[in-house]
């Protein structure tokens, strides 16, 4: 499993992580908004269409886009800390509506999530 998905999971009380993996790749596939002009489907052009298939796979690790997605869903503001740079500096994500009804923490060390 992911360390992104594992590390959502213990805000995210009656979803296990593979529950979580499912639901925002569940969400991607749908093709909704990610962020303000921009839509899964711009995504998928990105990535020739591989991005969903190898996201399920429980060996892909998650990043920013699994971050807004999961903001997307479940209205939360989610800020990471990097704790590999030096001056601490924060990354926020916002749902796309900007209400949020939870502020979840998590640390980014450069490879893995907390």
């Amino acid at each position: 499993m992911s360390c992104l998905f594992n590390s959502l999971s213990y805000f995210i009380n009656d979803k296990s992580s593979t529950d979580i993996r499912n639901i925002i790749c569940d969400y991607l596939e749908s093709n909704h908004k990610i962020i303000e002009g921009m839509d899964t489907s711009s995504i998928l052009k990105m990535e020739n269409n591989n991005y969903i298939p190898h996201m399920r796979k429980t060996s892909t690790w998650g990043g920013g886009i699994e971050i807004q997605s999961a903001c997307n869903i479940w209205e939360f503001k989610i800020i990471v800390h990097n704790i590999r740079d030096k001056n601490g500096k924060k990354i926020e994500f916002l749902p796309l509506d900007g209400n949020f009804n939870k502020i979840i923490e998590i640390t980014w060390n450069g490879g893995h999530y907390e």
